[in-house]
């Protein structure tokens, strides 16, 4: 099967919505999930940066909007993370890796995602501590250039840290993450672009399914929709991929 083949094929399709429904439920763009996809399907890795940051920001706007429009965001949660990750991402978006580091660091960044959908990471929180401002600054560079040098937005990494510092709840960590993944796509795109870097036209077809999972999942996650059952098939496709990243 060539590769235009292969971007078109009905099964790949139908998974890209389905990993955008999801991940847009929780305020995530989806970058880990559409990456994992490529990679079981066989994408270039030269494809599969490019095509993930674009898809992550169309899809993390959408979502921002819908938890925004809930009153879920919280600025001051926001802006100690966004302050150093934006022009980390950027750094990270320039440099391009030997592509058998560049599986073993997305594997390592997907078992977070499967922990994330199984809801590994705590129950709400009744009582929310204060957010410390430079252990934030020093997570947001950290997750800002890990975000840019392999192609996602780094809320797959944020969330779990929000959720497990006490720092917000379910509902403000998707509204942040949302807003996180967008600037840090964004500024890790331009980075990649800024090298020379190309972005693939043919990733049109994904471009439109994604964006159809990615308005229902925003819609219904804002309004307390649960997709229990669908996150436990997902992350067991994402449990897939990881196996095979490591092994090939």
């Amino acid at each position: 099967m060539s590769f235009s083949e292969i971007i078109q094929s009905p099964l790949l399709l139908v998974l890209l919505a389905v990993v955008a429904f999801l991940y847009a439920s929780v305020g995530h763009g989806g970058a880990s999930g559409y990456l994992a996809l490529m990679s079981l399907f066989a994408f270039p890795v030269t494809f599969m940066k490019p095509t993930a940051l674009v898809l992550n920001i169309l899809v993390s706007a959408i979502s921002f909007y819908f938890f925004y429009r809930e009153k879920k965001f919280e600025w001051q949660l926001f802006y100690p993370f966004a302050i150093t990750s934006v022009p980390f991402s950027f750094l990270g978006g320039m440099i391009s890796i030997e592509t058998h580091w560049y599986k073993i660091i997305l594997g390592t960044v997907l078992l977070f995602a499967v922990a994330r959908l199984l809801g590994l990471f705590g129950r709400e929180i009744l009582v929310r501590k204060p957010l410390n401002l430079p252990v934030a600054l020093l997570i947001g560079a950290a997750i800002g250039f890990l975000s840019g040098l392999i192609g996602i937005g780094g809320g797959i990494i944020l969330s779990p840290v929000l959720l497990l510092l006490g720092w917000a709840n379910f509902k403000q960590t998707a509204a942040v993450s949302a807003l996180f993944i967008l600037v840090n796509s964004i500024s890790g795109l331009f980075g990649f672009v800024s090298q020379g870097g190309i972005l693939p036209i043919s990733s049109m077809p994904i471009i439109v399914v994604v964006l159809v999972g990615g308005i229902l999942g925003a819609y219904y996650g804002s309004k307390k929709f649960n997709t229990h059952t669908l996150r436990t098939v997902l992350a067991f496709v994402l449990g897939i991929a990881i196996l095979k990243l490591y092994t090939t």
